[in-house]
């Protein structure tokens, strides 16, 4: 990574360092509420791609994304609460861009295409019943799509109800630059954490992929309280990663996917384990196009893949350090704050 966090939760970089990124959250929390939605959009267009692993994904418009398929450009991606409820939310993000004129253009229309993805957050304030739906989508985008203020990241948006290993889970993101022959290539990353494994090393209560970060060593009181949140995690929990890996790079659909094949590396490096039957870890791929890659194209593409494992590692491991306690799981910023 190209600089050391100052203190746990501060991101090295993120996703917003690729130009053209915008990222907003919606989250409803108390009175029954734990949940939320968090969009990516990206006014210019991209070329999207997208690999699924875990045992138990929720997504919707997956398929428009293989290579082999008409749509060539998306304009946006909805990460969101509600397990398969929330894919509702996807529909006010579509009517967003629809405002806006983002979309596949049909004459003088234009039908949006939203890729989105689930966690399993349901009940986790109390309430069933309470999940994300078209407003929430519809809030997220608008705060995406207007680039008046910087997102928050941890217990925000869709990471807002996401639990991991125990912990409280949350939002994150990273970024990175890989100087390719004359050309500066930017890689972020965002990652909703709502892990069944765990990001956090139970021998040393710290995260499991610690590159770019400062972290204090954890004092005794400090490891027990950890590993005790730790060991609530419940093995039949319904959990799942998912997130978004962007780059200035000019890939087609093949080159996209592959991205985010490769970022699959990074979450399973910082959640252990990973990609299980109760596990719907889904990464999708952003490709602007602003970079051209030089004509050694394969020795460029490797590059790339190897930076974005390292960015979508770094996210799930802020998504934990930036998250704060807000149901009965705890952050472990603050179990770690509170045993000092």
């Amino acid at each position: 990574m190209s600089r050391a966090h100052d203190r746990p939760g501060t991101p090295v970089g993120s996703i917003l360092d690729v130009p053209g990124i915008g990222v907003g959250h919606h989250q409803r929390t108390g009175r029954g509420w734990q949940t939320g939605t968090t969009v990516v959009t990206v006014r210019p267009g991209a070329v999207p791609g997208v690999d699924v692993r875990g045992g138990g994904p929720g997504t919707r418009e997956t398929d428009a994304l293989r290579p082999e398929n008409l749509i060539q450009e998306i304009h946006a991606i909805t990460l969101t609460g509600g397990s398969a409820y929330g894919l509702a939310a996807a529909d006010g993000v579509v009517s967003v861009l629809e405002d806006a004129r983002l979309g596949f253009p049909i004459g003088d229309h234009v039908v949006p295409v939203v890729p989105a993805a689930v966690i399993f957050d349901l009940g986790r304030g109390g309430d069933v019943g309470k999940r994300p739906d078209g407003e929430f989508g519809r809030r997220a985008a608008s705060a995406a799509l207007s680039g008046r203020r910087v997102p928050a990241w941890g217990s925000v948006g869709a990471g807002a109800g996401a639990r991991a290993g125990g912990l409280q889970g949350g939002v994150g993101t990273a970024s990175t630059t890989v100087q390719i022959a004359d050309t500066e290539v930017v890689v972020g990353a965002l990652a909703v954490v709502n892990a069944n494994g765990s990001p956090i090393d139970p021998a040393t209560c710290l995260p499991w992929e610690r590159t770019g970060f400062r972290l204090p060593r954890a004092n005794a009181q400090q490891r027990n309280a950890v590993r005790e949140a730790l060991g609530r995690q419940a093995v039949t929990g319904l959990n799942t990663t998912i997130g978004v890996v962007a780059t200035t790079a000019r890939l087609n659909k093949a080159e996209s996917s592959k991205l985010a094949g490769v970022a699959h590396d990074g979450l399973a490096r910082a959640i252990r384990p990973a990609h299980s039957m109760t596990d719907g870890d889904t990464v999708f791929a952003l490709a602007l196009g602003d970079a051209a890659l030089p004509d050694q194209r394969i020795p460029a593409l490797n590059e790339l893949l190897v930076a974005s494992a390292e960015v979508f590692a770094a996210a799930c491991t802020h998504a934990v350090l930036a998250a704060t306690t807000i149901g009965d799981a705890p952050a472990w910023s603050d179990l770690i704050r509170s045993h000092q």
